[in-house]
């Protein structure tokens, strides 16, 4: 029960961080001055792409917790690495996005929009990458024997943290991607 509690805490305030994080995002973009040029060099297509294979990982990792709870420990194994791998794919994606936005000139240093833009999102791969060390040594422990049977809390705390960081993204897209969309239509 207290592991359960102390991530609940550590949710809660990385929550308020975003929230923080987020709102300067709103403010820069669309208050002081939002910079259309740069809604132009997001892809949102393919950023949804690898937004989608993020929010598959909360499945996948919500198949591996139940076959953690059901004693099934080859179940726990294959949808733990599906989950790291669907985590790693969105990492490669947010990469992709970053070194393109680079060659295009947009950086962290060169405007409101960059550098609300890179701190949102690289804050929030950090989260991810976090997010994924913690399911290697996970995996690690559960291959060296560890977690054969329930009734450890370690599992679902990680799963809390690993859907925290879905839901996060799917307002950070949302607030990034497509509300400026729909701002420019107006």
């Amino acid at each position: 029960m207290e592991n359960k509690t102390m991530i609940k805490l550590v949710i809660g305030t990385e929550g308020i961080f975003f929230l923080a994080l987020i709102m300067a995002f709103v403010y820069m973009a669309f208050v002081s001055g939002y910079e259309p040029a740069n809604l132009h060099a997001l892809n949102i297509k393919l950023t949804a792409v690898f937004s989608c294979t993020l929010f598959a990982s909360s499945g996948t990792f919500w198949m591996a917790e139940k076959n953690y709870n059901n004693s099934n420990r080859k179940g726990l194994l294959t949808w733990l690495c599906v989950t790291m791998l669907l985590g790693l794919i969105f990492l490669g994606g947010q990469a992709h996005e970053y070194i393109g936005l680079i060659n295009k000139e947009i950086t962290l240093s060169s405007s409101l929009f960059g550098t609300s833009f890179f701190t949102l999102t690289g804050f929030h791969g950090l989260h991810v990458l976090i997010g994924l060390i913690v399911f290697g040594i996970l995996l690690v422990l559960i291959l060296l024997g560890d977690f054969d049977r329930p009734g450890s809390s370690v599992i679902a705390c990680a799963g809390m943290y690993w859907h925290f960081v879905d839901i996060v993204w799917l307002v950070v897209f949302t607030v990034v991607y497509v509300l400026p969309v729909i701002h420019v239509l107006k």
